[in-house]
């Protein structure tokens, strides 16, 4: 295997990965030249030798025969585009969230990953949680009755037009700044950006509800057996959207409200009861009879563990793993489609077979951004 981007998430990634027997790590790439050190420490370290190599440019990562499948925590605006470029190159890849900034985007990796025929594992690792999987087994048995609404935990939609001040640019050999934007919008230098802080910068991060939506609402999907659509209709209520299934079911996408089960959380609501969990592991169940069906779990939902291991089995089975490039395409289709919502101020209704609005040119405008030159999907 190979990592590309090993920041704070893609280097606690690589530690699970490590662990793994059938893994060995031969090659970390990083625009930035201290993450590509601390990155190969890590590996040497772990084989006892310094035979890891690092790269700057993904292209010479790709191109290595003797990799079979690349680990990608980049940033947001690299995921689709590195995803595809890796499966072209005949890579199977498992990439951290959210897996795309557009709703074009999340076609085009899905299409591209079913075209070049690899295996694809999103990184919402909460498909592969005790308590989530529990609480879906729940909604799919029939124990809360037929399910009427569902929520999300997601955080405040907006983000920042604005750019940082110019700073000087450093050595390409330091921060590929070139690379570090690769397919956005260019903008000067501002080593803020590089340390982390590109979040919440639309040209760089889908929002607030993207962020935490591409895994609960993908939990919601996951339980209303939604996982091949989306919503028909996204109503923005202030930092709330409320989405509307074609069968009736209403998903919720909201920030506050919840009853202390830890971040990520989801609620699943029947005619005959309701669970909410999160990342806690523990969970809430009601009414009355309900309450016998709980069940004690330990494993943080952060902890993606179990999720590699079902990527790893895949990559060897080829089959097919949980959180899949079509699985996650309609998730964050959902989560983009609410975020134009939010963004326009106005209800928005959307064909999921098209993957169009309907009767809304400005909305139907926002389904997609322009690359910059060369790059393109």
């Amino acid at each position: 295997m190979g990592i590309l981007g090993s920041g704070g998430r893609g280097t606690y990634d690589l530690g699970i990965f490590l662990q793994q027997p059938e893994t060995q790590f031969v090659a970390v790439c990083d625009v930035r030249s201290e993450r590509r050190e601390a990155a190969k420490k890590i590996v040497d370290e772990q084989y006892g030798n310094k035979d890891c190599a690092q790269y700057r440019d993904m292209f010479e990562l790709f191109s290595r025969d003797d990799i079979d499948a690349v680990l990608i925590a980049t940033g947001d605006r690299w995921h689709t585009l590195a995803s595809i470029l890796a499966a072209k190159e005949g890579k199977d890849v498992y990439c951290e969230k959210p897996c795309s900034m557009t709703i074009a985007e999340s076609r085009s990796l899905a299409d591209g990953i079913r075209h070049y025929g690899r295996i694809y594992q999103a990184g919402t690792q909460r498909r592969n949680i005790g308590n989530f999987m529990h609480a879906v087994h729940l909604a799919h048995s029939g124990r809360l009755g037929k399910l009427n609404t569902v929520h999300a935990n997601t955080l405040a939609p907006a983000t920042n037009h604005d750019w940082l001040p110019a700073e000087p640019e450093l050595s390409k050999d330091i921060v590929d700044w070139e690379r570090w934007l690769g397919p956005t919008p260019w903008r000067p230098y501002n080593s803020a950006y590089v340390a982390g802080r590109w979040r919440g910068y639309f040209d760089f991060h889908g929002g607030g509800i993207l962020e935490w939506g591409a895994h609960t609402i993908d939990l919601c999907q996951w339980a209303c057996q939604m996982d091949q659509t989306t919503p028909v209709r996204f109503e923005p209520q202030g930092s709330t959207v409320v989405a509307h299934y074609a069968n009736g079911i209403k998903l919720v996408m909201r920030d506050s409200g919840w009853l202390g089960m830890g971040t990520c959380s989801v609620r699943f609501e029947g005619e005959d009861g309701w669970i909410e969990t999160g990342d806690s592991g523990n969970m809430l169940l009601g009414p009355g009879p309900l309450k016998a069906e709980y069940r004690e779990f330990t494993d943080a939902g952060t902890d993606p563990t179990s999720h590699i291991r079902e990527f790893l089995r895949c990559v060897k089975s080829r089959g097919i793993p949980a959180a899949n490039a079509d699985t996650a395409a309609q998730t964050h289709i959902a989560a983009h489609a609410a975020y134009i919502a939010s963004q326009l101020g106005r209800e928005i209704q959307f064909d999921p077979v098209k993957e169009q609005f309907l009767h809304d040119e400005e909305a139907n405008r926002m389904r997609s951004r322009a690359y910059r030159a060369p790059w393109r999907a």
